[in-house]
């Protein structure tokens, strides 16, 4: 019973922490507005796409604005005293992944005055995006985007057009891996209760079963000896009742049989004496 004990809280704790690690998998991706405005030929161009998601630390959000980028010789964004594009409040800075962290690029835009930080995914990835861990700068927006559409608007704004953007937070749910687990572990724990509640309950019917038996054995020799007791009672009665039918009792019956015997030693002189 206590080995059972200690695994069934092994159960509870594993499940626990699988439910703990998979609030990851709630994931709130980020649907974007993009506006591209040409002021030479006074075009303008709209492209929506859900292509972004959430850092895992960020508040989710809608924000909107000017998208700048770094305005010094590296677009990365790591050195404290990197300058944006960005001629007026509201801006969101546009940095590509890589050289640094992630909690580094956002640092430096945050300090600089950015509504929110987009982080498109570094060469070679394509559109992959992923949940961006930036630990420490959890009160600015972040999200990351593929590196298909970050590139493409980097290459719209470096050709001189002004490009706004606007996110706003979609809530997706995708069932990772550790979900799996979590479903998983879930059904085995399920089963070994349940197979643990089977048990219980055959052992106390069984027990119950048990002690209806014993109780029954035992009235059965309760009754057994009664009967004897009985018997026992009706052979004394039945010798008292030989002895009344008799006429004497046998304390009786043996003074006759000595008076008896007195009578005839006086009789047996008397006979020898006549002859």
């Amino acid at each position: 019973m206590e080995k059972a004990a200690s695994f069934h809280f092994f159960c509870l704790l594993l499940v626990a922490s699988t439910l703990f690690e998979t609030t990851e998998a709630f994931v709130f991706s980020a649907s974007l507005e993009l506006v591209y405005f040409n002021s030479t030929s006074n075009t303008t161009v709209t492209q929506q796409c859900n292509c972004g998601v959430y850092g895992s630390g960020s508040p989710c959000r809608s924000a909107s604005g000017i998208v700048a980028i770094p305005a010094s010789g590296s677009l990365q964004a790591c050195a404290p005293d990197t300058q944006f594009s960005a001629s007026h409040r509201p801006w969101i800075a546009l940095i590509p992944s890589g050289s640094c962290s992630f909690a580094d690029k956002i640092r430096v835009a945050a300090r600089r005055g950015a509504a929110a930080v987009v982080i498109y995914n570094t060469q070679g990835k394509g559109n992959d995006v992923f949940p961006m861990k930036h630990l420490g700068d959890e009160n600015i927006i972040a999200i990351m985007i593929g590196n298909l559409t970050g590139t493409e608007i980097l290459h719209h704004i470096e050709s001189g057009l002004r490009v706004t953007m606007a996110i706003k937070a979609e809530k997706t749910h995708r069932l990772s891996m550790l979900q799996y687990t979590l479903i998983i572990t879930t059904v085995v724990f399920l089963t070994i209760e349940v197979s643990a509640l089977y048990n219980y309950i055959r052992y106390y019917f069984q027990r119950g079963r048990i002690a209806t038996a014993l109780s029954d054995s035992q009235v059965d020799i309760e009754a057994a000896e009664q009967a004897r007791g009985s018997s026992g009672t009706e052979n004394v009665s039945a010798v008292d009742e030989v002895g009344d039918v008799g006429g004497t009792a046998p304390s009786e019956q043996a003074a006759v049989q000595a008076g008896d015997e007195h009578v005839a030693e006086e009789e047996a002189p008397r006979g020898r004496t006549g002859s």
